[in-house]
């Protein structure tokens, strides 16, 4: 499938497929690296945002996933369990 949006943040870009799967590139250290949550964007996701240094997706069961720079938001571990699906 093609790819339905694409979001920046200062130095990295992620485009979202149509399928629902993300794939990021770009600087590392603002979002251009997604490895860390790969597996929870290979499919489901309805839409990301971007920021200045940071990504969040919102996934079709309503879960949030977060990555890119922590200063700009991109570790949202201490607030996992509020943003999980359910």
């Amino acid at each position: 499938a093609g790819v339905s949006s694409i979001v920046g943040t200062a130095w990295a870009f992620a485009a979202l497929k149509e399928a629902g799967e993300v794939v990021t590139w770009g600087d590392a250290g603002f979002g251009g690296d997604s490895s860390a949550v790969a597996d929870r964007l290979a499919a489901g996701v309805s839409c990301i945002v971007g920021n200045y240094g940071a990504f969040a997706a919102l996934k079709e069961a309503g879960e949030v996933v977060t990555w890119g720079g922590a200063d700009y938001g991109g570790d949202s571990s201490a607030v996992a369990d509020r943003l999980a699906a359910g």
